[in-house]
């Protein structure tokens, strides 16, 4: 049974930080390829960042130069360091894994941003 439990999500201040982890299980984490995501009440669940298994990384444009997607293969985890964090970052953040065509999804953990 696969599961990824994130955490690591909260309440900040513009221009504050937070590191999200996602932790799985029961994928073959080194094959799969990894992403955040983040809905925002009224819109679209839309993709944040992604890595793949070899460690490449894409990021929405959005979020470029402020936020950096790692993995850490002997932990099964995959991180969101999120800096400089802005009003409209708020949302509830997914986890992704995609691995031999299926997709996987976490619960979701809430990130705010307010004064």
């Amino acid at each position: 049974q696969v599961q990824l439990v994130e955490s690591g999500g909260g309440s900040v201040q513009p221009g504050g930080s937070l590191r999200l982890s996602c932790a799985a299980s029961g994928i073959m984490f080194s094959i799969a390829t990894m992403g955040w995501y983040r809905q925002a009440p009224g819109n679209e669940r839309e993709l944040v960042a992604v890595i793949t298994s070899g460690g490449s990384t894409d990021y929405a444009e959005s979020v470029k130069g402020r936020f950096t997607i790692s993995r850490d293969y002997a932990k099964k985890t995959v991180y969101l360091q999120t800096n400089s964090l802005k009003p409209e970052d708020t949302a509830v953040y997914y986890c992704n894994a995609g691995a031999r065509g299926v997709n996987y999804w976490g619960r979701g953990t809430q990130v705010t941003v307010s004064s």
